[in-house]
């Protein structure tokens, strides 16, 4: 059953967002080589010369689908995470929330991870925003350091250790993807157990809980 048309009395940016949103669907289950603009135009209930003068040819209206997608990330992360509260505090909010952006966006994750990675020109989009990922995820190892009264650690320890906790989250979110009956709380729960207790705690039997 086709999609309804949009009414022409919609303004400008909800068309274009519902033609994003028709977009990631398709480009999500298609691939990007496979999906046509036919199915996408059909998908949001428009005509397609609408998609193109609107959101351009294929290959923009997929960098406009990694622009929309990887800002909701990093503003459903920085919206969370408060810079007053205790470093493991900041740690777990900051999983919760990402967890539970790929568990309410998994098609719009399909796009980042999946489809936009070693594809170029759109490996650089994301390579960027795995870079502001690093940075925050850097920043907050570095203030836990020091939070211990440790000597400062070496900014390219931190980067390293960054790198590979984001590489790690990437890869349990395409986890909660592909497992539909996983609570993304839980995959945040195992990540944080996890970076903050180490295996050898982990191993134990113990387990991190917020405070509250």
């Amino acid at each position: 059953m086709s999609t309804p048309a949009i009414p022409r009395r919609l303004p400008r940016a909800v068309r274009e967002q519902q033609m994003l949103d028709a977009a990631v669907r398709v480009f999500s289950r298609r691939g990007y080589h496979a999906a046509s603009m036919d199915e996408i135009a059909e998908q949001a209930g428009i005509s397609k010369p609408m998609v193109y003068a609107y959101l351009g040819a294929k290959e923009e209206l997929f960098v406009a689908c990694l622009h929309r997608e990887g800002t909701r990330l990093m503003e459903a992360v920085a919206r969370i995470v408060e810079p007053d509260l205790p470093v493991d505090e900041q740690l777990w909010r900051g999983l919760r929330a990402f967890f539970a952006f790929v568990g309410a966006h998994r098609d719009g994750w399909s796009v980042l991870y999946r489809q936009a990675r070693g594809q170029e020109p759109f490996a650089a989009e994301v390579a960027a925003m795995r870079g502001r990922l690093v940075e925050i995820v850097a920043g907050l190892l570095g203030r836990a350091v020091e939070a211990v009264g440790h000597r400062a650690a070496r900014p390219a320890d931190l980067t390293a250790m960054a790198y590979a906790l984001v590489g790690v989250a990437e890869s349990l979110a395409d986890w909660v993807v592909e497992h539909t009956d996983e609570d993304p709380e839980v995959t945040a729960t195992r990540m944080m157990n996890f970076v903050w207790l180490g295996a050898d705690d982990l191993l134990r039997g113990r387990s991190w809980r917020p405070v509250s």
